[in-house]
């Protein structure tokens, strides 16, 4: 099986993942903003696992000085159109390639899970800044929404048929952060909607990893598309449906 890492080597999943996700991680930085009480722009932020860009893009309006860090090279090709107003650097969560004290603000979005956590930490309490702040935070797939199950259903055998590749399973307050002079502040489980159209929900679906790791075993992208248009429900209709993520945010300073 593919493993998460040579996945996001693909210049296809770097596409999607810089213009087919919904602004998820918009909605959850303005809540950290709130959090953190940010009236005003720190001076450096650092994005951990970046991606494409968009939760870079997110904490740029937080930060004078931004930067995202991604280990695979191809998922930042979009990034400069994604987030124009940040720097990208390619480099490891466990080797920040940073001075110590560099950092106001951290974030990781959905990326604390293909890490080394104790690595990572060490280096995190070594970039931040005294008295700054590191905020972890996942969401999991779109699949709800007010009106009945019937998305939840879809997305079953959406999963069913295309299954993910491995990855590991984390709770992030399981983390042992007093042991790098770190505390964890607050926890909280969130839920973000998104109104989507059916188009965009469609492009969102396949900008998953589990059709990503289909297609890499073999499966044509064409005929994967083909089975999404036919069996997802039109009960989208024309106009945006708005669809929830589940989510949590986890608020981490020193000691």
């Amino acid at each position: 099986m593919t493993t998460p890492a040579s996945l996001y080597e693909s210049s296809r999943l770097a596409a999607g993942y810089a213009y087919a996700r919904p602004p998820v991680h918009r909605h959850i930085i303005e809540r950290v903003r709130q959090s953190l009480s940010l009236t005003a722009r720190v001076a450096r932020a650092l994005d951990v696992g970046c991606g494409a860009g968009l939760s870079t893009a997110a904490i740029a309006p937080l930060a004078r000085n931004v930067i995202g860090l991604e280990p695979a090279r191809t998922m930042l090709t979009h990034c400069p159109s994604v987030a124009p107003h940040a720097a990208f650097v390619v480099g490891m969560a466990e080797r920040l390639p940073f001075p110590a004290g560099t950092f106001d603000l951290v974030t990781a979005g959905g990326s604390v899970n293909y890490m080394d956590h104790d690595r990572f930490l060490a280096e995190l309490a070594r970039v931040l800044t005294p008295g700054g702040s590191a905020v972890i935070y996942d969401f999991s797939p779109g699949r709800r929404t007010d009106d009945g199950p019937w998305l939840d259903e879809w997305f079953t055998m959406f999963e069913r048929r295309y299954l993910a590749p491995r990855g590991d399973a984390l709770d992030v307050r399981s983390l042992d952060y007093p042991r790098f002079g770190l505390l964890l502040r607050t926890y909280e489980d969130v839920e973000v909607g998104v109104a989507i159209t059916r188009r965009e929900y469609l492009e969102y679906v396949l900008s998953e990893t589990r059709v990503e790791e289909a297609i890499s075993g073999g499966v044509a992208e064409a005929s994967i598309r083909d089975w999404c248009e036919r069996t997802l429900p039109d009960r989208f209709d024309d106009q945006p449906r708005e669809v929830r993520f589940a989510s949590y945010i986890a608020y981490i300073g020193s000691v």
